[in-house]
């Protein structure tokens, strides 16, 4: 019997960190495709930048035509990364989608977001902001997790996921190693919930030197954390000045012990 596997989400889905000579993303979807034991018809309608709007509205669709048995809705980080982010409106969509799809008997697989703050070289205060906004996203997912009984990765509680060797350049998305980790990770929790399917080999094919890694992120990283900053920016300087007041109210609130 086959299984129909789909993937829906933004560029944490779609494979970004992960190509393959061709330039063609592959990821921790295409090698959990490789593994199960029935024949795997495997689709991907992710697409970087998309937040959880998008995929209500757009990918949700393409992906009920394919009557999946099991499909990952990875989304947020995106949404997250807007001035206007609301967690509300996030955990709306997310159900929405989980909802739709739970209706037509698919499984659901979900991945909580790494802290990025571990791994950034980025100031302190900016860090803080960072990690609020990501620990928001993350309760969102546990949240809609335990309400719809999905399958919800724990990525923070996955031995050394935040070494570097597992990212991509950007620090942003997993490279390589990341997305064999996170597939090895995914096939151990699906085979919890009945999955019949092998764990993928920790064997990595990183067939891009550092100097494609660098082009990558000169010429495409680059650009969208430009554009990712003239829309945040202006809020994390707030969020910034926030934390800044918060700290010092604290300090002062402190009382002082002489000798």
């Amino acid at each position: 019997m086959a299984i129909t596997f789909t993937v829906l989400g933004d560029s944490a889905a779609f494979g970004t960190g992960d190509f393959d000579e061709a330039g063609n993303p592959r990821g921790w979807g295409y090698y959990l495709s490789q593994v199960f034991h029935e024949p795997c018809t495997y689709f991907n309608f992710s697409r970087p930048g998309a937040k959880s709007q998008e995929v209500l509205d757009i990918q949700l669709a393409r992906a009920l035509e394919t009557e999946p048995d099991l499909c990952a809705v990875i989304v947020g980080g995106n949404d997250m990364l807007r001035n206007g982010f609301s967690p509300a409106v996030l955990k709306e969509n997310i159900e929405q989608t989980c909802r739709a799809l739970m209706e037509k008997d698919s499984a659901i697989l979900m991945i909580e977001l790494h802290d990025p703050a571990q791994i950034l070289r980025v100031p302190r205060l900016l860090k803080r902001v960072i990690r609020r906004r990501v620990n928001a996203v993350n309760t969102v997912y546990h949240q809609v997790a335990r309400e719809l009984n999905i399958i919800l990765i724990h990525t923070r509680s996955i031995p050394d996921v935040h070494d570097l060797r597992n990212w991509h350049i950007d620090r942003m998305h997993p490279g390589p190693y990341g997305h064999k980790l996170l597939a090895r990770e995914m096939a151990t929790r699906l085979r919890e919930h009945g999955f019949l399917i092998d764990t993928p080999d920790a064997d990595v094919d990183d067939p891009q030197s550092r100097g494609k890694k660098i082009w990558w992120l000169v010429c495409k990283g680059a650009p969208w954390f430009l554009k990712r900053s003239v829309d945040l920016l202006p809020v994390a300087l707030l969020l910034m000045a926030w934390e800044a007041i918060k700290i010092s109210a604290s300090f002062a609130a402190t009382p002082f012990k002489g000798r």
